[in-house]
């Protein structure tokens, strides 16, 4: 379960970028409408929360909050880390 908490954590912040307009118009060259950022921010938001379940659900509260921090280090760092690639080909294209 704490594998699939690190997963949940890289889509939550996948979602949560997605929402942002800055990141919208650099990988879709457009601007979601409202209806549909809120959606994203929401799932985000839910999927962070569900991973934060199942890292506790998994390791216990000790552990299982540090599990925590860690995976959501790691996902942001990964997405960020997509963010910045996918921006330097788009540029170079």
């Amino acid at each position: 379960m704490p594998v699939l908490a690190l997963l949940l954590c890289v889509s939550a912040f996948t979602c949560l970028a997605m929402a942002m307009e800055r990141h919208q118009e650099a990988l879709l060259r457009a601007r979601l409408s409202a209806a549909l950022t809120r959606v994203l921010r929401c799932a985000g938001w839910c999927a962070l929360f569900v991973a934060l379940w199942l890292a506790v659900a998994g390791k216990g509260w000790a552990r299982g909050l540090v599990w925590y921090s860690g995976c959501t280090s790691l996902a942001a760092g990964i997405v960020y880390g997509l963010l910045i690639v996918y921006a330097q080909r788009i540029s170079v294209r």
